[in-house]
């Protein structure tokens, strides 16, 4: 069994996000989270991060990378991601017939305020005064696909309900908003995707042990 993982993420949020989450969803699996502030700062420095663990990275370790899409596009920021952890000399996931594979990119789409749409239950949790009447909405049923900014969108519906009157405070949200989270309901796909990696790991014997 996969013994440790390590996530390499863009922003603190998400960190926080996943600090209240992964405990949940990996058992008995340990795991680190590295932070580098910005989409930018993460890009930059994932070749020399990657070259460093392909030096002594144990094979019951993994390591996932977590991207916001953003206004990219979803196969060319993939192409990408598998194109630094090729060249890193690491196995990439998505490298068919692949099975010991040790690095598994991972895009939020379009970014982590999407992740609380597709649980909104989470998001009344934590806020008691915003409407539960959300998903309900057209522009707001799909997650992935909201328009105009997922996170705009987010802190106008709790400005709205009294929250964050002078900006969305995003680690704090991500706190109090994860610790609500039931993956099972959550309708983000993909949330499911990323969630669904996680459990392969966690659950599945170590080819070649």
């Amino acid at each position: 069994m996969v013994s440790h993982i390590e996530f390499l993420v863009e922003e603190p949020s998400m960190e926080a996000a996943l600090e209240e989450l992964l405990p949940r969803l990996l058992g008995e699996t340990t795991f680190a989270i590295h932070c580098y502030q910005c989409k930018n700062g993460l890009l930059t420095h994932l070749p020399q991060r990657l070259r460093g663990y392909a030096a002594w990275l144990p094979q019951d370790w993994r390591i996932i990378v977590v991207v916001d899409r953003d206004d990219d596009d979803c196969l060319e920021l993939k192409h990408k991601l598998d194109s630094i952890v090729a060249t890193s000399g690491m196995r990439n996931k998505s490298t068919p017939l692949v099975e010991s594979w040790q690095v598994a990119s991972r895009l939020v789409i379009e970014e982590l305020e999407a992740w609380y749409f597709g649980d909104w239950t989470a998001v009344c949790a934590a806020y008691p005064c915003v409407t539960a009447n959300i998903p309900l909405q057209a522009r707001y049923r799909d997650p992935d696909a909201i328009a105009g900014g997922t996170w705009e969108a987010f802190e106008r519906i709790l400005q709205r309900a009294g929250y964050f009157s002078t900006g969305l405070r995003k680690i704090e949200a991500a706190r109090a908003i994860a610790a609500h989270w039931e993956p099972s309901r959550n309708t983000s796909r993909s949330f499911q995707t990323f969630c669904r990696c996680l459990y392969d790991i966690a659950q599945a014997p170590l080819h070649g042990a």
